[in-house]
């Protein structure tokens, strides 16, 4: 579970000398707050190869505020009284939370913006939105296939119904079986599984490898997902983060999905 959090974790944007001389840009996060800054937060390059500054526990504050950030982006879910303390000492924070397909592509765009480069932004985000109108395009029957999504096993964690992935599952024409759920990321138990009876159990891992803890359901032979075969893995890499390369994820997620209609109507 920390691991798929920690991949949400703060990102630092710095701005050389030069780019003070560019105009100022402003945008409203996923918090309602508007960031403003003097100028685009859009370098050094070597900025991809800086340290971390933090993980799911904890952020690394003297470290961040020594590197004089221009701009944090935050998943607000991620040490939120050391964000705040972020904001207090002077460094603006961007709230990344989209829990739709749309507002990923929305935030492509503002952060284009607040790092100078909203042509690029603009087209990375028209790219988005079509891949995954491609995918919304895709013929599939009227059914609505109940899913459950496995996040880690011990303890057992899947997703609430306002999870980002919850929406991907309801694109690919399925169902969170504990949409219900108000949490991101719930722990729930074997019972509980077992009876919501879904159709379909979709693990997500590191580059799609499957766990062996996947393979576990098959204990329960009479478990639909288990009867029919319907036991599959996607790549969290792609589906657990919020930014372009989603829509693969959602790719793998809905060829999963058509493949268990398939296994269901043999």
């Amino acid at each position: 579970m920390l691991g798929v959090v920690a991949r949400l974790a703060i990102t630092l944007f710095f701005a050389s000398a030069s780019a003070a001389l560019a105009a100022p840009v402003a945008v409203t996060d996923a918090a309602g707050t508007r960031i403003a800054l003097a100028s685009p937060a859009d370098w050094p390059p070597e900025a991809a190869r800086l340290p971390r500054v933090g993980d799911a526990r904890s952020l690394d504050l003297e470290h961040i505020v020594a590197l004089k950030p221009d701009l944090a982006v935050a998943w607000p879910y991620l040490a939120p009284a050391q964000i705040e303390r972020l904001r207090a000492l002077g460094v603006p924070i961007y709230i990344s939370d989209p829990h739709t397909p749309e507002a990923i592509a929305e935030d492509i765009e503002r952060l284009g913006a607040l790092a100078g480069t909203a042509d690029a932004a603009e087209a990375r985000a028209a790219a988005f939105r079509a891949k995954l109108s491609a995918l919304f395009a895709t013929p599939r029957d009227g059914s609505k296939l109940p899913v459950f999504y496995e996040i880690w096993n011990h303890p057992l964690y899947t997703i609430g119904g306002k999870h980002l992935i919850t929406a991907a599952l309801e694109l690919c024409g399925g169902s969170n079986v504990f949409a219900w759920l108000a949490l991101p990321a719930p722990q729930v138990s074997v019972e509980a599984v077992l009876a919501a009876a879904p159709d379909a159990i979709i693990a997500g891992t590191d580059d799609a490898f499957r766990p062996p803890w996947l393979d576990e359901w098959k204990r329960w032979r009479e478990l639909p997902a288990v009867l029919y075969g319907n036991l599959f893995v996607v790549d969290a890499n792609l589906l657990h983060r919020a930014g372009p390369r989603f829509a693969d994820g959602v790719a793998q997620l809905c060829a999963a999905l058509d493949q268990a209609r398939a296994n269901l109507h043999r």
